[in-house]
């Protein structure tokens, strides 16, 4: 069982020993149940089951709201958490050690302040949330294993790309690049910026070809922002684009490609994979 892995700051040794605790059958079983993983080489495979076993030594899964964790539960989380982190270091995800899974959505309480000044205090269903310093919540209903979600879709990524983000400050859509010195600063944030922006100009012109008798909140809007590459929660900031971008450059990669081949770049050069095979030089 897993369930007892926990070890802050594990040595090599217990990573180890967890990694051979993992089941053989029960790991096949996860990579299959994640379609976007079989484009992993063996190497890859062998690589992110590495990582896995250093993620389940070092973090510790609670489940909460009457969520019982079993292996495969455990696993399917480490299995997404760790694709980000492939193939950069683990410890842009240490400073933090727990992760809180539900068995679905889970209520937030927030706080919001309006143009006028005036304080509005409501409560948010979330289905993920990356905390500053804290721990990631789950719900395990939008985290598990299901094709029927909509492309690009995926809690996990999105969420621990935040913790990427977070890592060197605040949430602002440039993860530390401190392991990059071919990606300057500057670029980043060019690049980020002209594509943050043309998402709104594409979002600007989907929400005005919808006709005036659709509900734009409604699923009957749905065709008309399909045609965006990104969900379009994206244009909420730049911390939710590069969190939002990052589940689509993992799960969904081709319309990201195709409409921000500068951005869709940058992503693969950070990361240092590239779902696609695109062999795409870094913006300038």
């Amino acid at each position: 069982m897993l369930g007892w892995l926990f070890a802050r700051g594990a040595s090599k040794s217990r990573v180890a020993k967890i990694q051979a605790r993992i089941d053989a059958g029960l790991w096949a079983d996860t990579l299959t149940s994640h379609s976007f993983l079989a484009r992993l080489t063996e190497n890859e495979r062998e690589a992110l089951r590495e990582r896995v076993a250093w993620f389940l030594a070092s973090k510790a899964m609670t489940g909460a709201g009457g969520q019982v964790l079993t292996d495969s539960i455990r696993l399917s989380i480490a299995v997404q958490a760790c694709l980000p982190i492939l193939n950069l270091d683990p410890g842009l995800y240490e400073g933090w050690s727990e992760i809180i899974v539900y068995p679905g959505g889970f209520l937030i309480p927030r706080t919001d302040v309006d143009e006028d000044g005036v304080v509005h205090e409501y409560v948010e269903e979330a289905a993920g949330e990356a905390w500053d310093g804290g721990p990631v919540v789950l719900s395990w209903e939008d985290a598990g294993p299901g094709e029927e979600r909509p492309p690009g879709f995926n809690v996990v990524i999105h969420e621990f790309a935040h913790k990427l983000d977070l890592y060197d400050g605040a949430a602002d859509g440039m993860p530390s690049l401190h392991a990059h010195p071919e990606i300057k600063p500057r670029l980043w944030r060019s690049v980020l910026e002209r594509s943050f922006d043309a998402l709104l100009e594409r979002l600007d012109a989907v929400e005005a070809a919808i006709p005036p008798d659709v509900d734009p909140e409604s699923a009957e809007a749905d065709p008309w922002y399909a045609q965006l590459p990104l969900d379009p929660y994206a244009a909420t900031d730049e911390a939710e684009f590069f969190a939002v971008s990052s589940e689509a450059f993992f799960v969904h990669p081709e319309p990201l490609r195709q409409e921000m081949p500068e951005w869709y770049a940058l992503l693969a050069h950070y990361y240092r994979q590239d779902p696609l095979g695109a062999g795409l030089a870094l913006p300038r």
